[in-house]
């Protein structure tokens, strides 16, 4: 991959830059996201380390592009940024959530991003489907998953030295307390849809009370939830001199979430980092805080739900009726 050698030092005041897991491991508080990055990933991430000064990088094994993304990986590093300077994350795939295909998938990922250990692995839902499973699911898809089984065995990845840190995605208050309930290393992070269309306050402050990080995805909204554009945040926006998206992510920051903003624009890359040393004052992080409209964009509906055969047959369910 033929790429620019320059590397620049992020402008980031270190008071901001992250937060600190219980584990004592620190979390970049803003990660470029990968969902649907497409053949442009490599770039993409090689630009956002070497030039916009981005340490962490949020993928998935479903997001179909680790390969590309070990790609810019390998790129920044041979460009001078150390490994141990940088944060990666990556999830277990719903397929692959039984106790036997754990480290499987684990070293197949750590392959396809050319590393020799994760960051931070994440439970990507806590539902467990066939390999080949349709959207949306046809009877039999959505098998039982052994939450218990499945978390012995991410455990056993940090004894192993193959994880830094383990934690899970799209959990409810019902699922998390399960888990805690058996876990011998707690979950670090808890990473969920959070925006201020979405804050998921109760989800947040079960993360909090318990002293696991909560990372936002989606924090900018998304193309059925436009929140650049929302007038709230076009005030805002307005106010403190900065763009909306800036907004939206320094939110998320002030409520204690790291985020991970995606774009496939290196000028909205670099943006999206350029929220340290700046605050949102009270009176707009508040106006921010309680715009009515809340509602989940990423429901799980089409990927697990079947509204005639189950075992789950409406987005309530999915969600323990906790919405």
């Amino acid at each position: 991959m033929a790429m620019a050698q320059e590397v620049r030092e992020p402008h980031i005041h270190a008071e901001a830059e992250y937060f600190t897991l219980f584990s004592g491991h620190k979390i970049p508080s803003v990660g470029l996201g990968t969902w649907r990055s497409g053949s442009d990933a490599a770039k993409l991430v090689f630009t956002a380390i070497t030039k916009a000064g981005y340490r962490h990088v949020d993928t998935a094994k479903e997001y179909g592009v680790q390969e590309e993304i070990g790609e810019g990986l390998k790129a920044a590093m041979q460009a001078g940024i150390a490994r141990e300077d940088l944060f990666i994350t990556s999830k277990l795939w719903c397929s692959d959530l039984s106790p036997d295909r754990v480290k499987y998938a684990l070293k197949n990922t750590l392959k396809e991003l050319q590393l020799d250990y994760l960051d931070l692995y994440l439970v990507h839902w806590p539902f467990r489907l066939k390999d080949g499973a349709h959207r949306p699911p046809e009877a039999g898809e959505v098998l039982e998953f052994d939450m218990e089984g499945v978390w012995k065995e991410m455990e056993n990845l940090v004894r192993d030295g193959l994880v830094k840190d383990i934690g899970v995605c799209n959990y409810t208050i019902k699922k998390l307390n399960r888990l805690l309930s058996f876990a011998q290393i707690k979950p670090s992070v808890c990473q969920m849809e959070m925006h201020p269309g979405w804050r998921n306050d109760k989800m947040l402050e079960a993360c909090k009370k318990h002293g696991i990080h909560a990372t936002a995805y989606s924090p900018l909204g998304s193309s059925e939830r436009d929140l650049i554009h929302d007038p709230v945040v076009a005030r805002v926006a307005n106010k403190v001199n900065r763009t909306p998206g800036q907004v939206l992510i320094k939110w998320g920051i002030q409520r204690g979430t790291s985020v991970i903003p995606k774009s496939s624009k290196e000028e909205r890359i670099n943006e999206n980092i350029q929220v340290f040393n700046w605050d949102i004052p009270e009176e707009y992080f508040q106006a921010l805080s309680t715009i009515k409209d809340q509602r989940r964009v990423l429901d799980g509906e089409v990927l697990f739900v079947n509204k005639v055969h189950g075992p789950y047959k409406s987005t309530a369910e999915l969600w323990d009726n906790e919405d």
